[in-house]
């Protein structure tokens, strides 16, 4: 009975901490889609990142920075041609 009561606190105590790291990781900054005007203080870009795609079309890419006020890190969407644009002739 003591090894049953044992693996138990043991796999409660595992599930508190994933839900505390899920916590964590659901706390960061929520992504804000730009608008044309709206200051953006970048003080270092951390990642730009587009769904890739074979055709030339506007898509909607993210872009990971440190806001340079804050010293935080923010994220902001952006609508933009695709990269296949700048192959296409």
């Amino acid at each position: 009975m003591n090894m049953r009561t044992l693996l138990m606190t043991t796999a409660l105590a595992c599930t508190a901490f994933a839900g505390l790291a899920q916590a964590n990781d659901t706390s960061s900054s929520q992504a804000v889609p730009y608008h044309y005007g709206m200051p953006l203080n970048v003080g270092k870009v951390i990642s730009m990142t587009e769904p890739s795609t074979l055709d030339c079309e506007v898509v909607t890419a993210d872009m990971k920075y440190i806001d340079s006020t804050s010293g935080k890190p923010a994220e902001i969407t952006y609508r933009k041609l695709s990269d296949a644009c700048s192959y296409q002739s």
